[in-house]
Protein backbone atom coordinates (compact mmCIF):
# COMPACT_ATOMS: atom_id res chain seq x y z
CA UNK A 1 0.00 0.00 0.00
CA UNK A 2 1.28 3.45 -0.90
CA UNK A 3 1.93 6.06 1.78
CA UNK A 4 -0.05 9.27 1.65
CA UNK A 5 1.79 11.82 -0.47
CA UNK A 6 1.59 15.09 1.46
CA UNK A 7 2.99 17.00 -1.53
CA UNK A 8 -0.06 16.12 -3.64
CA UNK A 9 -2.49 19.01 -4.20
CA UNK A 10 -5.32 18.99 -1.71
CA UNK A 11 -8.60 20.80 -1.37
CA UNK A 12 -8.33 24.12 0.41
CA UNK A 13 -10.20 24.22 3.75
CA UNK A 14 -12.15 27.34 2.76
CA UNK A 15 -13.24 25.74 -0.52
CA UNK A 16 -14.29 22.60 1.34
CA UNK A 17 -16.28 24.69 3.84
CA UNK A 18 -17.90 26.67 1.02
CA UNK A 19 -18.87 23.41 -0.68
CA UNK A 20 -20.54 22.18 2.53
CA UNK A 21 -22.39 25.47 3.10
CA UNK A 22 -23.47 25.72 -0.53
CA UNK A 23 -24.81 22.15 -0.35
CA UNK A 24 -26.93 23.04 2.68
CA UNK A 25 -28.18 26.21 0.97
CA UNK A 26 -29.08 24.21 -2.13
CA UNK A 27 -31.27 21.89 -0.05
CA UNK A 28 -32.99 24.80 1.73
CA UNK A 29 -33.55 26.91 -1.37
CA UNK A 30 -34.64 23.89 -3.40
CA UNK A 31 -37.24 23.17 -0.71
CA UNK A 32 -38.61 26.71 -0.97
CA UNK A 33 -38.43 26.61 -4.77
CA UNK A 34 -40.33 23.31 -5.04
CA UNK A 35 -42.90 24.34 -2.44
CA UNK A 36 -43.71 27.63 -4.14
CA UNK A 37 -43.61 26.32 -7.70
CA UNK A 38 -45.38 22.99 -7.24
CA UNK A 39 -47.24 22.76 -3.94
CA UNK A 40 -48.66 26.29 -3.66
CA UNK A 41 -49.31 26.76 -7.39
CA UNK A 42 -52.83 25.90 -8.51
CA UNK A 43 -52.75 22.54 -10.25
CA UNK A 44 -49.11 22.08 -9.29
CA UNK A 45 -47.72 24.04 -12.24
CA UNK A 46 -47.15 27.71 -12.94
CA UNK A 47 -47.99 29.23 -16.29
CA UNK A 48 -45.45 31.43 -18.09
CA UNK A 49 -47.38 34.50 -16.93
CA UNK A 50 -47.26 33.22 -13.33
CA UNK A 51 -43.50 32.70 -13.60
CA UNK A 52 -42.94 36.21 -14.96
CA UNK A 53 -45.08 37.67 -12.17
CA UNK A 54 -43.22 35.53 -9.62
CA UNK A 55 -39.84 36.73 -10.92
CA UNK A 56 -40.85 40.37 -10.68
CA UNK A 57 -40.42 40.10 -6.91
CA UNK A 58 -36.83 41.20 -6.12
CA UNK A 59 -36.59 38.67 -3.27
CA UNK A 60 -37.33 35.87 -5.70
CA UNK A 61 -34.61 37.09 -8.05
CA UNK A 62 -32.19 37.18 -5.11
CA UNK A 63 -33.19 33.68 -3.95
CA UNK A 64 -32.99 32.16 -7.44
CA UNK A 65 -29.64 33.90 -8.07
CA UNK A 66 -28.27 32.52 -4.80
CA UNK A 67 -29.57 29.09 -5.79
CA UNK A 68 -27.79 29.40 -9.15
CA UNK A 69 -24.49 30.49 -7.59
CA UNK A 70 -24.64 27.71 -4.98
CA UNK A 71 -25.51 25.00 -7.52
CA UNK A 72 -22.81 26.03 -9.99
CA UNK A 73 -20.06 26.50 -7.41
CA UNK A 74 -20.99 23.32 -5.52
CA UNK A 75 -20.93 21.22 -8.67
CA UNK A 76 -17.65 22.67 -9.93
CA UNK A 77 -16.01 22.25 -6.51
CA UNK A 78 -17.21 18.65 -6.49
CA UNK A 79 -15.70 18.05 -9.92
CA UNK A 80 -12.47 19.67 -8.73
CA UNK A 81 -12.38 17.35 -5.71
CA UNK A 82 -12.74 14.34 -8.01
CA UNK A 83 -9.98 15.76 -10.24
CA UNK A 84 -7.75 16.18 -7.16
CA UNK A 85 -8.23 12.48 -6.35
CA UNK A 86 -6.56 11.70 -9.68
CA UNK A 87 -3.48 13.64 -8.50
CA UNK A 88 -2.89 15.82 -11.57
CA UNK A 89 0.35 17.76 -12.00
CA UNK A 90 0.28 21.25 -10.46
CA UNK A 91 0.44 22.94 -13.88
CA UNK A 92 -2.56 20.96 -15.17
CA UNK A 93 -4.47 21.66 -11.96
CA UNK A 94 -3.87 25.39 -12.34
CA UNK A 95 -5.18 25.31 -15.93
CA UNK A 96 -8.19 23.23 -14.87
CA UNK A 97 -8.94 25.64 -12.02
CA UNK A 98 -8.92 28.60 -14.41
CA UNK A 99 -11.19 26.79 -16.87
CA UNK A 100 -13.64 25.91 -14.09
CA UNK A 101 -13.69 29.48 -12.76
CA UNK A 102 -14.32 30.76 -16.29
CA UNK A 103 -17.07 28.20 -16.92
CA UNK A 104 -18.68 28.95 -13.56
CA UNK A 105 -18.55 32.71 -14.07
CA UNK A 106 -20.02 32.41 -17.59
CA UNK A 107 -22.80 30.14 -16.34
CA UNK A 108 -23.71 32.44 -13.43
CA UNK A 109 -23.63 35.56 -15.62
CA UNK A 110 -25.86 33.92 -18.23
CA UNK A 111 -28.24 32.58 -15.57
CA UNK A 112 -28.61 35.94 -13.85
CA UNK A 113 -29.13 37.64 -17.22
CA UNK A 114 -31.82 35.06 -18.01
CA UNK A 115 -33.55 35.66 -14.65
CA UNK A 116 -33.49 39.39 -15.32
CA UNK A 117 -34.78 38.93 -18.89
CA UNK A 118 -37.70 36.76 -17.75
CA UNK A 119 -38.59 39.21 -15.00
CA UNK A 120 -38.74 42.01 -17.57
CA UNK A 121 -40.81 40.04 -20.11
Amino acid sequence: MRDYDSSAPRENTLLWLFKIISGLLIVLILGVHLTVNHLVAPGGLLTYRDVVTYFRNPWVILMESLFLVCAVSHSLLGLRAIWLDLNPPARVLKITDRLMVGLGAATVIYGIWLLWAVSRA
